[in-house]
């Protein structure tokens, strides 16, 4: 299948930050064969569609580089708690309630809101996560996932059980879109011992580790308090650190903690909306970058967010730090957007793959409709991106070179079919 997308504006997202004005995108199956001006192409009428893009903007699909999908369910149920209280009294049992089908309709629900706002990778940590590799399967989308593990507990070896065979009947399924991680959820849910065997699955599978970390003031008190050391510290001496790791949060730092950090290349998933909403705290960000640490985009569940939108965390990135800091030039555009394209590949190990458009690489690509008057006068599209974009701009979005959104209609997933699923789920699990 070859795929001509002309007459569009190209944000490539490359080392440079490279704009084609009026350019043209080349799609060959799965991946992008040509970008860049018309000019430079021989239109020689050999394609099988043709896309007229004039009055969008082409750029990299976003990367969500931490969420838990399957918690749309409860998505405005107990509000306005700290993180301990929301999970040990109001989640944790309800998630209890959930069954292994439940998941496919909750992440197929996740799924279609985050196409819907742009977002083509997402990684992802949560319980049956065979269903969720089965709806990223379906829907086209990229997933890197992880199953949860706590202990140890009566159930621990069952969960690292589930991982290993999440990685074994799903790594590189869907196209290659599905990759696998082991997920230890936080310090304060798995002992040492049960961290260590989590890192050996890791080693055994040769995949990366997606942890929480350092997520709030509590959690660093009661481990300085249980181990005499941060949680980085303690996940430092134990040895998790020396792979490919993924830390979601990490907004309790210490010096000391941000050199870690960076002497082990951890990757840091940013999720600024849920750290405010659960009132966690604000993320040292602008500290994470001068140390040199690469700090991707997350959006958290829908249950302490509320949405799944990059979009939103992008312009609270750019944001926050601003005020909280008192200094206008921390975390400027044209990062904030590297963070959910660029970075995110990163942060997942796809960077040569995705997260920028350029020959060889995926055809993960959105199209979001400027002719809109938040983007106008055009002057700078990444500044506007930033500070004026909504998640409800994407007009179009191709997966692996696969059209998956057209005129924000979804043709891999059947909405309504989904929302009465969904809807049959709340009523069993909420009794209402």
């Amino acid at each position: 299948m070859i795929t001509l997308i002309k007459n569009i504006d190209i944000l490539t997202m490359d080392e440079n930050n490279t704009l084609y004005k009026n350019g043209c995108i080349l799609i060959e199956d799965s991946k992008i064969a040509f970008i860049g001006n018309q000019s430079e192409l021989n239109m020689d009428n050999s394609y099988d569609k043709i896309e007229d893009g004039k009055g969008k903007l082409a750029m990299p699909g976003f990367i969500n580089t931490h969420t838990h999908v399957a918690m749309t369910l409860f998505r405005g149920y107990a509000n306005d708690l700290p993180l301990m209280q929301w999970l040990s009294q109001k989640i944790w049992p309800m998630e209890d309630k959930l069954i292994e089908e439940d998941i496919y309709w909750l992440s197929l629900l996740a799924i279609a809101e985050m196409l819907r706002g742009g977002v083509t990778t997402f990684a992802d940590m949560y319980m049956f996560m065979e269903e969720t590799a089965l709806a990223v399967e379906h829907s086209g989308v990229r997933g890197v996932l992880a199953r949860g593990l706590q202990g140890p507990d009566e159930n621990s070896q069952r969960r690292l059980e589930e991982n290993r065979r999440l990685w074994e009947n799903w790594q590189g399924r869907g196209d290659g879109r599905i990759q696998v991680m082991v997920g230890p959820h936080a310090v304060y849910t798995c002992e040492p011992s049960y961290l260590l065997e989590a890192m050996e699955l890791a080693k055994e599978l040769d995949v990366g580790i997606h942890i929480h970390l350092s997520e709030t003031r509590q959690e660093v008190d009661n481990c300085i308090e249980k181990y005499g050391k941060s949680p980085v510290r303690h996940l430092y001496d134990l040895g998790l650190l020396d792979g490919h790791v993924l830390a979601a949060h990490c907004v309790h730092l210490s010096q000391e903690d941000l050199d870690i950090l960076k002497e082990k290349d951890v990757k840091v998933a940013h999720c600024p909306a849920s750290n405010l909403k659960l009132g966690s705290g604000i993320a040292p960000i602008s500290d994470m970058i001068k140390t040199g640490i690469t700090v991707s985009l997350g959006t958290d569940g829908a249950a302490s967010n509320n949405n799944l939108s990059i979009m939103k965390e992008m312009a609270l990135a750019a944001l926050i730090s601003k005020g909280v800091e008192e200094e206008p030039t921390l975390i400027p555009a044209t990062l904030a957007l590297r963070m959910a394209t660029v970075n995110g590949a990163k942060a997942l190990g796809l960077q040569k793959e995705i997260g920028s458009l350029s020959p060889c690489n995926k055809a993960d690509i959105i199209l979001l409709d400027v002719h809109a008057p938040h983007y106008y006068p055009h002057t700078d599209w990444i500044n506007h991106l930033v500070y004026s974009g909504h998640s409800s701009d994407v007009h179009s979005v191709w997966v692996n070179g696969k059209k998956l959104m057209d005129n924000r209609e979804l043709l891999t997933i059947d909405l309504e079919q989904v929302y009465g699923e969904v809807n049959k789920i709340y009523k069993r699990i909420m009794g209402e």
